[in-house]
């Protein structure tokens, strides 16, 4: 246990080393290491000529970059390369890259590992770095799949990531969410992938043998047909709506019953969690939806108005609403905060089988039985368009082009292709220009690329880049300007700009929606400081 508990330290203490690297650094490494079909990289780093190649792009930029800036991004570079190198070193003669770090030895140690890293965006950056070196390096292939299995543990969102041809063998992946990841070409051998999410990702040429795929637990305790399950946010917790009437809380690794939700009057037909895992929604064949706190089980409210069963909810993005379709014909939203109805949406002639909101929460979009989809403006219940027959053919095409275009984009810029993927976003706002998605991945490609340029190959300092990329995210902020990640987009390009009270003010408006925003408050702090000394 001692000896585990060294090796764990010195593990903390290589992965820390990069906890002040630049993390674009570590795509365009592997963009060089791509190209140049590098096989020793680590060696290729310490003796080829890459770092003087880069140095002197850093020494021939324009003169309107100060000396002492040019000395400080030099100074920079070689300490991160270096940091970089010497953590590849240790961590591929360490038994992080020779036994695997998922079993059950391992887990107070990987606890541990977790709890120093956690917040760290450049580690998390580093350890995707370390599962993409796989796709390059044969004998980095524990160490990749240890730091997957960290990564998934961690419960990173890794939605859209490009994991293409990367080779993971003996560990564990169990729950891991790859919505929407390219896994296209990738190999696992004796990889546990129970409870693995693939819904949108890529899965072309893979070449998977030896999966472990166990049933966890068997929950027993209802007395009839179970309609419909949830898991909570954190994945510790099932939600289960039962023809006898009840909803039962089940706790995900000992199988065991956390509680026993009682108070509808005939079968529960769903039950879904609210986006920050506190409530707890379900519906019934007594026409109510009830709406409980998952904490202390206790029932909040009761949702009265429909006539008849509701066969469909779902929660806003935001929370703060419940939309639902019901056997009467109606859509409902309601307020979630005081169980009041807000608006009654009208149009379909049969039973609302399904509603859903859209990623932003102004469009709701519903489906009935009278073989029709329909969008509505969330804020104002009126309809915006009805789809059917041919025209729903066409409107799927579009939207299948839209998603399509969005994934790809993001795929090309995590393959560090932004000229490609700012093309890609540019199709998908020809496609809908309503949507707030488009506009911020455009704005977020154009910072980055600006960022790369600056920092990497250091070409003239574009302004122009930074004040597109502000207009793309003032577009998207048009559509819902209460979107945290596009406010604190902009901000990041108002600071590379020194424009640092207009970041602040973006960082601010971010906290009043969401005040545990951790980027905002550290980017605020950042920006603080530099206008101090820019003053």
């Amino acid at each position: 246990m001692d000896q585990t508990f060294q090796d764990q330290e010195a593990l903390a203490d290589i992965i820390t080393q990069v906890k002040d690297v630049d993390e674009q650094l570590f795509g365009v490494l592997l963009e060089i290491i791509r190209k140049e079909k590098v096989y020793d990289y680590i060696r290729y780093l310490l003796d080829n000529g890459i770092q003087k190649h880069l140095e002197e792009q850093i020494l021939q930029q324009r003169e309107n970059l100060k000396q002492a800036y040019n000395e400080m991004k030099l100074y920079d570079f070689r300490k991160n390369i270096q940091q970089i190198t010497d953590a590849l070193k240790k961590i591929k003669d360490h038994k992080f890259n020779k036994k695997d770090y998922s079993n059950e030895e391992n887990q107070e140690s990987i606890k541990d590992l977790i709890k120093r890293i956690r917040y760290n965006k450049k580690i998390i950056e580093f350890l995707y770095f370390l599962v993409q070196l796989t796709s390059l390096d044969n004998t980095l292939i524990q160490c990749g799949s240890n730091s997957l299995h960290i990564l998934v543990q961690m419960k990173v969102d890794m939605t859209n990531k490009n994991f293409e041809n990367i080779k993971m063998q003996n560990t564990s992946l169990v729950g891991a969410n790859f919505f929407r990841c390219n896994l296209s070409g990738s190999e696992f051998n004796n990889v546990n992938i129970s409870g693995m999410n693939l819904n949108g990702a890529l899965l072309l040429n893979c070449k998977w043998n030896n999966l472990r795929i166990h049933e966890l637990n068997q929950l027993k305790g209802h007395g009839g047909f179970v309609r419909s399950v949830c898991f909570s946010l954190d994945r510790n917790t099932l939600a289960s709506g039962s023809y006898d009437n009840s909803i039962r809380l089940w706790d995900i690794k000992t199988g065991q019953q956390k509680a026993k939700l009682d108070g509808h009057s005939n079968q529960v037909w769903s039950v879904c969690f609210s986006p920050d895992g506190i409530k707890l929604a379900s519906s019934s064949l007594d026409n109510f939806i009830r709406l409980w706190d998952v904490k202390t089980r206790k029932k909040m409210a009761i949702l009265i108005g429909h006539t008849n069963f509701v066969n469909s909810f779902c929660f806003s993005p935001d929370g703060n609403t419940l939309a639902s379709g019901s056997q009467d014909q109606s859509i409902r939203l309601w307020s979630v905060k005081t169980g009041q109805q807000k608006s009654k949406l009208d149009g379909h002639t049969s039973r609302v089988l399904s509603v859903c909101f859209s990623r932003e929460g102004n469009t709701l979009a519903s489906g009935s039985s009278d073989k029709s989809i329909r969008l509505w403006d969330v804020k104002t219940g009126q309809q915006k368009a009805q789809i059917d027959g041919l025209e729903q053919k066409i409107i799927s095409q579009r939207m299948n082009q839209f998603i399509y275009n969005i994934n790809q984009g993001n795929s090309l810029l995590n393959q560090i292709n932004y000229e490609k993927a700012l093309q890609c976003f540019d199709n998908a706002i020809k496609i809908n220009p309503n949507n707030c998605l488009a506009f911020n991945n455009k704005g977020n490609a154009l910072y980055q690329l600006n960022r790369f340029e600056e920092d990497i190959k250091v070409a003239l300092y574009k302004l122009n880049r930074f004040e597109e990329a502000i207009k793309c995210h003032d577009s998207a902020l048009n559509i819902n300007p209460q979107d945290c990640d596009v406010l604190n987009k902009k901000g990041n390009s108002l600071q590379n700009l020194y424009r640092f009270q207009e970041a602040i003010k973006c960082y601010d408006n971010a906290l009043k929606n969401n005040p545990q925003d951790r980027e905002a408050q550290t980017k605020r702090l950042s920006a603080l400081g530099m206008l101090k000394k820019q003053q």
